[in-house]
């Protein structure tokens, strides 16, 4: 059961190329079952697409995973026996979850796993239980050395699992 002095699951970990990134995806989707929420944030540009194209690939659905934003929500259905990939963009959506019901997500959340970008303050109704992913450039101690060639592509990911679902769930596989 749920309460509110439960200490989340937590990982932070620092991912230096969009390849990681991906790898990153695929060791998440391992961690993933359906009914599971996932909610992605960090700046434009930041790899939200890129994780859930590696989510997409460990979850083992069809088709290509790129942005939604002009479509909202893609569905990618599994190609075995496995959860749909219901992945959806919230940044042009300013009015939440009502502003979302023509989705359906509530439908699709029991046999899919949903993964919003921009959901914070829109989508957290839909479940007690979800996965936040925070995607920062890197900063301090983890930032690379000035004049390296690959300093845009690091990033400070944090994931938390929120709810009774993450509650004891080991999250440090991510951090491999």
């Amino acid at each position: 059961m749920s309460t509110l002095h439960e200490i989340p699951a937590a990982a932070q970990l620092t991912v230096k190329s969009a390849e990681d990134m991906r790898e990153l995806g695929r060791r998440l989707a391992a961690l993933l079952r359906p009914g599971d929420l996932v909610l992605l944030s960090g700046e434009l540009g930041a790899g939200k697409t890129t994780l859930t194209r590696g989510l997409g690939e460990g979850l083992g659905v069809r088709g290509a995973v790129t942005s939604p934003t002009f479509v909202i929500a893609r569905v990618h259905p599994p190609l075995g026996d496995g959860p749909a990939l219901v992945h959806v963009d919230a940044y042009r959506l300013s009015g939440g979850l009502d502003e979302m019901e023509d989705l359906d997500l509530d439908v699709s959340l029991p046999e899919s796993v949903i993964v919003v970008e921009w959901g914070d303050g829109k989508v957290e109704e839909l479940s007690e239980d979800r996965l936040r992913v925070v995607i920062e450039r890197a900063v301090g101690a983890d930032a690379p050395a000035e004049g390296d060639a690959d300093a845009d592509d690091v990033r400070s990911v944090t994931v938390t699992g929120l709810g009774a679902r993450w509650a004891g769930v080991d999250l440090s596989p991510l951090g491999r």
